[in-house]
């Protein structure tokens, strides 16, 4: 029970340094985050590989790179789809 407790915690605090990394503003606020940090764990610890500290689970470094990253990319996704007037 504490062990998905701390991972949530973990993807919300990860996803918050992500998105403040990038300067976008994550949309869907702590759930929106929630979900950037664990799909940012995922893509940096398939680019990255696991080094650093870890904590839940997590390999903290790569997990904020990930989180970057993808960020990044959905910025600049919703920026392609917008549609300007």
């Amino acid at each position: 029970m504490w062990g998905i407790i701390i991972s949530i915690v973990m993807a919300i605090i990860i996803g918050f340094i992500g998105d403040a990394i990038v300067g976008k503003n994550m949309p869907g606020g702590i759930i929106g985050s929630m979900i950037a940090g664990f799909v940012g764990a995922w893509i940096g610890a398939s680019l990255f590989g696991n080094f650093g500290p870890q904590i839940a689970g997590f390999a903290v470094v790569p997990a904020i790179l990930g989180t970057a990253i993808f960020i990044f990319l959905l910025g600049l996704l919703s920026g392609i789809f917008r549609r300007t007037t």
